[in-house]
């Protein structure tokens, strides 16, 4: 089966994620980690894509970001994926392919769907049992959401902004929503939509997002048997 065409439409976030082969670890030093990150600040800023959250795990990484301009996005994960590979094979005495294939991703409905991409991905290493409270991983964008710690990386989208007029108040909100891990159906769904890149929002969205590049966005519903 043909892949489909990949969707970024400037202006619009999009959720990413992008696993080692056969999913092997990616980062085994906070060296690593760091190395990866510079770069990807780096191409993010050359391409003009605004990185809104994070978390790099031992054998893959997610990514919530926005595109200013055609074609930005991938050339970024294509330079960003080049370059870790790179060093990664010369640090560590190896060859070969690092990554799974292409990296994933789908568009994402603002409103109540960006918060909630937001939680998926800094809430991971909560859900994978590393630890118990997101503030204790220092591979994620939470601290810098949720606590004020700086980053170069982190760029808050519109409706992070809205979470409250002063920043302090931006980040209790936000702590607030993530004191609650998302429930089934939003893993569910973000999941789906990932994996088979579709989009993330309610009906209407998904329709114009449709009319607009002329191909389905939503998990079809099985045919008939014969």
């Amino acid at each position: 089966m043909a892949r489909l065409a990949r969707l970024h439409p400037t202006g619009v976030p999009q959720h990413i994620i992008q696993r080692g082969n056969n999913r092997q670890v990616c980062f085994l030093s906070k060296i690593d980690v760091a190395t990866y990150a510079n770069s990807l600040l780096e191409y993010s800023q050359q391409n003009q894509v605004s990185i809104h959250a994070w978390v790099f795990m031992t054998n893959h990484v997610h990514l919530l970001a926005t595109p200013h301009k055609e074609g930005a996005l991938s050339r970024m994960m294509q330079s960003v994926g080049c370059a870790y590979v790179r060093y990664f094979n010369k640090k560590h005495g190896r060859t070969g392919t690092l990554w799974e294939g292409r990296y994933r991703s789908c568009i994402v409905q603002t409103d109540v769907y960006l918060m909630r991409c937001y939680r998926y991905i800094e809430l991971n290493p909560v859900r994978a049992a590393i630890v118990a409270d997101p503030a204790d991983y220092g591979w994620s964008s939470y601290r810098c959401n949720a606590l004020g710690v700086p980053a170069k990386l982190c760029s808050p989208h519109d409706l992070y902004v809205q979470l409250g007029p002063t920043a302090g108040e931006r980040q209790a909100s936000y702590r607030e929503l993530c004191s609650q891990q998302l429930d089934e159906d939003d893993l569910r769904d973000i999941r789906t939509a990932i994996n088979r890149g579709l989009a993330l929002g309610d009906d209407q969205f998904k329709d114009r997002i449709e009319a607009m590049f002329a191909r389905p966005v939503r998990k079809l519903k099985p045919g008939p048997k014969p």
